[in-house]
C-alpha cells in the first residue's frame, strides 16, 4: 500500500488557538508561507467569540488567494463546545456558513476532546480524494531509464517515496 505525505495546518485566531498551532502567527509572511505549503486546514473558532468566527471569512478568503483554488481542503470548526453556557455564535449561524463555503461543520471541545479526531478524519479524507484525483488527471511517465540512468533512476524513486505526517 502506497502512502503519501500531507500537511495539515490549523488556523484561527482568539481564544480558542494556541500559540503552538503550526498556522497561527501573527506574521504574515510566516502565515502564507503556511497557506502556501499547507494541503487542509482547520478553520477553527471559538463558539464563546464572535471575532473569531468573523476572522475566519478573510482566512478562507486569502487562502484561496495563495492557493489560487476554490476547493482547497477545508473543515469549519467551532470549538469549545463544552462552554454551551457562554455560546455568541448561534449554530445555525455556523451551519450557515459551513453550506455557503461547502464545508463541514464540526462542534469540538478540546478539553473534552469531543469530535477532535473526527474533524481531522474528514479533513485528511479531503485531502486523499483530492490527491487522488489529481493523480488521474496527470500524465503518466512511462520512459525507462537507459543504462547509464538506472542507478539514479533507483534512487529517485527510493527518495520520492511518500509517507504520511500530520502536522
Amino acid at each position: 500500500m502506497s502512502q503519501r505525505e500531507y500537511h495539515i495546518v490549523v488556523l484561527g485566531s482568539g481564544p480558542s488557538c494556541h500559540a503552538g498551532n503550526p498556522g497561527y502567527s501573527r506574521d504574515r509572511t510566516i502565515q502564507e508561507l503556511y497557506m502556501k505549503t499547507g494541503q487542509g486546514f482547520l478553520l477553527v473558532f471559538s463558539i464563546t467569540s464572535q471575532s473569531s468566527f468573523y476572522e475566519l471569512a478573510e482566512l478562507r478568503e486569502q487562502i484561496r488567494r495563495i492557493k489560487e483554488d476554490d476547493n482547497v481542503p477545508m473543515v469549519l470548526i467551532g470549538n469549545k463546545s463544552d462552554l454551551e453556557e457562554d455560546r455568541a455564535i448561534p449554530r445555525p449561524r455556523a451551519f450557515a456558513i459551513s453550506r455557503e463555503w461547502n464545508i463541514p461543520y464540526f462542534e469540538t471541545s478540546a478539553r473534552r476532546r469531543a469530535n477532535v479526531d473526527e474533524a481531522f478524519v474528514d479533513l485528511c479524507r479531503q485531502i486523499i480524494m483530492k490527491d487522488q484525483a489529481n493523480r488521474r488527471h496527470m500524465p503518466r511517465e512511462d520512459v525507462r531509464p537507459g543504462p547509464r540512468d538506472r542507478n539514479r533512476g533507483r534512487n529517485k524513486r527510493h527518495k520520492s517515496r511518500p509517507h504520511c505526517t500530520i502536522l
